[in-house]
């Protein structure tokens, strides 16, 4: 509920409780009229002057009904409308006054509601008026009635006490009144501050990285932020729709859960099937029902935290055997290099010198690379044209390894592909990979690089297709692990430095299809329109 709405929320409030006064000004008049036309009229009723008993009963009926249209139409103005209202009801009151044997008839009474009506209707000091214009309408025909009329003696005294009880009931109503428009302004002013704080919330909830469901107890969606949409791939207007329906790898253990046989966080697939995703359950117990909470993470997130404590502490490691390795590795390499210029050695010995220095060579490009990554600078995130990025990195490896335009094909289905990522990480990742791609390619194109956006989930990826036969299922499984290779020669961290760094910029890497006509590695990237959090 907005300002402009409290608004119209009090307005619609102050002509629902003119339609009541009306409702009771009808009631009265139409009384009046049927005890007319049924011949009923009892005493003092019409005693002094019947005719304009008459004449007052059905004008006020009139008035009345017609006052019912002005106010559904709401023209003239509110504040008018009662005014006009009011002093119609003290005229006519006075009529019936004067034609119903004066005051004892008891109409004066009639005008302590009207004054009261009045005076709630139009909150402030305007209900003294009104009590003043009784209090004459009331003493004048006293005083018409001893000076004019031959009427019974005027009662003043009678006629002051209900002045001041009209000027008591004016007080009293202008308090009451008073305090209601403190209460409803109060409520307003915490109607406003609690709809801006639920504005808040739910921003700040579609602000979150984290995704967040809230399930009913049959499982039907309620709501969700934006993150969770994109993680699972629900649409804007699937609300209230069965979770079945959007996400039916999380049911089975959601209802596991639910009846106490299972976990309350665990990981899932994405619906799309290139996501690792935490769930975490919680219930949320109203008065008369309970909801469920789900909330959605993307587990490279959290694998990137991780990582970054793995590689702190890998760090520390490297730092403290890189002295105990370096320096007997020094030594016997040195050593085989010393044997291999003996000349008293013969081809059996000359070739186990060899194997020493090759072997020496290979364990220092090992911590090379392990150093390297305890090394590694904490990456800067910026948003790169990923098209033109990939057209001018294809270019500089054609030109390195001196290809044929039919070695490496490129294909984007757009030039401006934006992505987050540190451009020289993101730089080491694709040497890498391509480089490994290349050298087991066997077809033509010997490479090739595939620039999109995924559909559901608008993240940008790039896959890296080589013409190989494939590796083999054994290899695949523990491919990212390091000092995983098929190489004699190789060390096994290529692919893994490329994941971790991939990782540390909120991105995925992972071997997307295996077969015995080659691979496709693919890169997913976090949406360019998420801020980034590297810690």
């Amino acid at each position: 509920m907005n300002i402009d709405t409290t608004v119209q929320y009090t307005a619609a409030t102050s002509w629902k409780a003119l339609t009541y006064y009306n409702l009771y000004r009808f009631l009265i008049a139409f009384l009046f009229v049927a005890l007319y036309w049924i011949g009923q009229l009892p005493q003092p009723l019409g005693m002094y002057d019947r005719t304009t008993f008459t004449v007052a009963s059905h004008i006020y009926l009139i008035i009345s009904i017609a006052a019912q249209f002005l106010v559904r139409l709401r023209k003239p103005p509110f504040a008018i409308q009662v005014l006009g209202q009011v002093l119609l009801d003290i005229l006519l009151i006075s009529a019936f006054i004067y034609s119903s044997a004066g005051l004892n008839s008891g109409f004066g009474m009639l005008m302590v509601i009207t004054i009261a009506g009045g005076s709630i209707l139009i909150p402030g000091r305007i209900g003294f008026f009104f009590a003043a214009i009784a209090t004459i309408a009331v003493l004048g025909q006293e005083v018409y009635f001893q000076l004019i009329l031959d009427r019974p003696s005027p009662n003043y005294i009678h006629a002051g006490f209900l002045g001041i009880t009209y000027f008591i009931t004016a007080y009293i109503s202008h308090a009451l009144a008073r305090k209601v428009e403190i209460s409803e302004a109060l409520a307003e002013q915490r109607a406003i501050d609690l709809e801006n704080m639920g504005r808040l919330n739910e921003h700040i909830v579609q602000r979150l990285q984290s995704g967040v469901i809230v399930l009913d107890d049959k499982l039907h969606i309620r709501l969700f932020n934006e993150s969770a949409r994109n993680l699972l791939g629900i649409a804007e207007n699937q609300r209230h729709i069965q979770l079945d329906n959007i996400a039916p790898a999380l049911t089975e253990p959601l209802r596991n859960w639910l009846i106490g046989n299972g976990a309350g966080t665990f990981i899932i697939k994405s619906p799309a099937g290139n996501l690792d995703i935490q769930i975490s359950l919680s219930k949320l117990s109203l008065e008369n029902k309970t909801e469920i909470l789900v909330f959605v993470d993307d587990v490279s997130r959290l694998r990137q935290q991780a990582q970054l404590l793995k590689l702190a502490s890998l760090g520390r490691l490297t730092a403290s055997i890189a002295h105990e390795i370096r320096n007997p590795l020094g030594a016997i390499s040195h050593a085989g290099q010393l044997l291999s210029e003996s000349e008293v050695m013969n081809k059996e010995d000359r070739r186990l010198t060899e194997i020493i220095n090759e072997q020496s060579v290979r364990v220092n490009s090992i911590v090379e690379n392990v150093m390297r990554i305890s090394r590694r600078e904490r990456p800067v995130p910026a948003q790169i044209n990923l098209s033109q990025w990939l057209a001018k990195f294809m270019e500089e490896l054609k030109t390195r390894y001196q290809l044929n335009d039919d070695d490496l094909k490129y294909v984007t289905v757009s030039e401006n592909i934006l992505a987050n990522m540190d451009a020289s990480q993101f730089y080491q990742v694709m040497w890498n990979i391509c480089e490994n791609g290349m050298r087991y390619s066997r077809g033509k194109p010997l490479l090739e690089v595939r620039c999109n956006i995924q559909t559901d989930a608008q993240r940008p990826f790039v896959d890296i297709v080589d013409k190989g036969t494939g590796i083999a299922p054994g290899i695949a499984d523990q491919l990212f692990e390091p000092f995983v290779t098929t190489e004699a020669k190789g060390t096994g961290l290529g692919l893994f430095i490329a994941r971790e760094l991939c990782e540390a910029n909120q991105a995925t890497l992972n071997l997307y299809s295996n077969t015995v006509n080659g691979c496709i590695f693919r890169i997913y990237f976090s949406r360019p329109d998420r801020r980034q959090e590297i810690s």
